[in-house]
Order: C-alpha cells, then structure tokens, then sequence
C-alpha cells in the first residue's frame, strides 16, 4: 500500500501484479459509494491473476485512509457532479502520476458509474461495469433512505469502521448527496453515448439499489455493449456470487490487447 499525491491530496493506492512478461492494459478498480481498498478484499488480486494483467486499486478522497474531506455536511459537501469531477478531473490526474494509458476500467456502483462516465470522454481499453448508476430511481433513493437509518442506529457505522479512517465523513458525503432532491436529475446517458470502448455489465437480479434498467441506459454506445443479469444476486456481484463474476470479467478480457 502506498499513498499517492494527486493535485495536492493523497490518495491510498494499491498496486496489484498480474502474469510477468505481459503486455495489457492494467486494471483500474474504482470503488463502491461506501468501498475502499480494504473492501474490495482480495477480488481485484484474482481477477489481476486469473486475467494476466496488473492492477491498480485506490480509495477516493474521504474513503478508506485517503485524505478526508474536511467539513463534507458544510462547506465541503459535495454536489450533484461529485462523479463527474472525479471521472473527469481526480482520475485522468492519477493515471497521468501512475503513468497509466488506456486502462481497462472495472467499477462498482458509483465507481462503475464513474468508470463509464471516464470512458466517455477519455479513450479506454475496456469498461467492466458491476451495478453501475446511470440514472436515478426511486428504488435506490429508498434503499439509501433505509441505509441512512440503519447508520444512525444499527450497526452499520461499527462494520464500516474497519473500512475507512474517517467513517463518517466516508457515509455522509454519500448519503447526503444522494438524498438531495438536487440530485434526483443525474443522469450519465449521454456519456454512454460517447463511448468508443467495449463495455460490460453485470446487474444482481435481487440488487436492492437499481433495476435491470440501469444497464439497458447504457446502450447504445459506439463501441459493442454486452451485458450479464445475474439471478440470486444483490447490489455486489463481486461479494454476492465471487467465481461466477469473477469467470465472466475474465472470460470478456481475454481477447483485448
């Protein structure tokens, strides 16, 4: 683990090997709206392994041990372009200083939609795509509603405490944003347009924060979409069902440079 300087801020960076001698596009993993590093746990090292390609995991600003957001319920609260400004500025930032080049792009939730976001303005490998937010539905703002309660009093603050060094400022500046009524108009169709790069999706048939409709607002995109509804699968694809997210990952890889 190390921590890297991005304009100005430091960020937790995992680097993750993958096959010796190979020549592909490394794997950038991007986060779930409450994920980090530690999160993921060991699903990106066997996807690097299992796909022969480096990876590369980092926590964004407030996540994991990255730099916190000062004051994020005040001034420094975050607004409805939160992903935009991360896909578009944070990121390209981080693959300028990693020295990355059209990396393969494989996100979760907020970092999946980040990921297509990126791709639609930047060239890229590949997008992977697990439970990807392209627009807001009524059934998510339910589900973050429910999520709200379970924080402030559950135990939902005590597990995510082992995940981040701030842990509050880690879920309010999730929560609060995405029960804002300003941010009920998101919507990331248009970017899906624009990219040129394969794309694949996976979506939980049982995910709890978005519908089947999530990835049918991904196409059409100028390059070819494929996508996988998985039965007996929440809102993690990559927790809920490991092997069988992890096969289809590799499986749509194996044949781009």
């Amino acid at each position: 683990m190390e921590m890297v300087k991005v304009s100005g801020v430091h960020l937790e960076v995992q680097r993750l090997p993958g096959a010796a001698g190979q020549q592909l596009a490394p794997i950038v993993f991007l986060h779930e709206g409450l994920g980090s590093v530690s999160m993921w746990r060991d699903w990106p090292a066997s996807v690097c392994a299992a796909a022969g390609r480096d990876g590369i995991v980092y926590s964004r600003r407030g996540y994991g041990r990255s730099d916190p957001i000062p004051d994020v319920r005040g001034a420094g609260r975050l607004g409805p372009d939160y992903m935009h400004r991360e896909a578009l500025d944070v990121l390209p930032e981080l693959l300028r200083v990693l020295d990355v080049e059209k990396p393969v792009l494989l996100g979760h939730s907020d970092g999946a939609t980040i990921a297509l976001i990126h791709a639609g303005h930047f060239p890229v490998t590949a997008c992977v795509v697990l439970a990807p937010h392209v627009i807001v539905e009524d059934l998510s703002v339910q589900s973050i509603a429910q999520a709200r309660i379970a924080y402030e009093s559950g135990s939902m603050r005590e597990r995510l405490e082992r995940y981040h060094a701030d842990v509050d400022g880690a879920f309010w500046q999730w929560n609060d944003i995405w029960l804002s009524p300003a941010f009920r108009g998101f919507d990331i169709r248009t970017e899906c347009r624009r990219i040129e790069a394969p794309v694949f999706a996976i979506q939980g048939e049982d995910d709890p924060y978005g519908t089947v409709h999530q990835i049918e607002g991904i196409a059409p995109t100028l390059g070819p979409f494929s996508w996988q509804i998985l039965p007996r699968c929440g809102h993690s694809p990559q927790r809920d069902q490991p092997g069988r997210t992890l096969q289809l990952t590799v499986e749509f890889l194996a044949p781009l440079p």
